[in-house]
């Protein structure tokens, strides 16, 4: 079973991936073909992989929900990439987020960004 930091390293690796696939021919990579279509084609698919979740753990199929949840988070570091947003900064969001407290207080928290 992997901890949280191995799952942020892993994710942390699978970002300098997709950054070093921008300037690859998209006839060879998938996700330099996703930078070639632009920002609203990589925003989509992250929708579509959402919504592809959501069924499936509406379904119950915990299989399925774990396939489609790791696209989504594929698609989504794709858009971060393509938004030059750096997956650090958004860890030290989370982080942030997570030592400020819990619950209810948490939620409005998070609102009021």
């Amino acid at each position: 079973m992997s901890n949280g930091k191995t799952t942020a390293k892993v994710l942390d690796r699978l970002y300098e991936v997709i950054t070093s696939r921008r300037a690859a021919d998209p006839e060879k990579s998938y996700t330099a073909k996703l930078f070639s279509r632009g920002t609203d084609k990589i925003a989509q698919k992250v929708g579509e992989e959402a919504v592809e979740a959501l069924i499936e753990a509406v379904r119950g199929d915990r299989k399925a929900l774990t396939e489609e949840s790791a696209d989504l988070l594929y698609h989504l570091l794709v858009l971060w990439a393509d938004s030059k947003v750096k997956a650090s900064d958004v860890w030290s969001t989370l982080e942030k987020r997570f030592d400020s407290g819990s619950g209810i207080d948490e939620k409005k928290a998070w609102l009021k960004d």
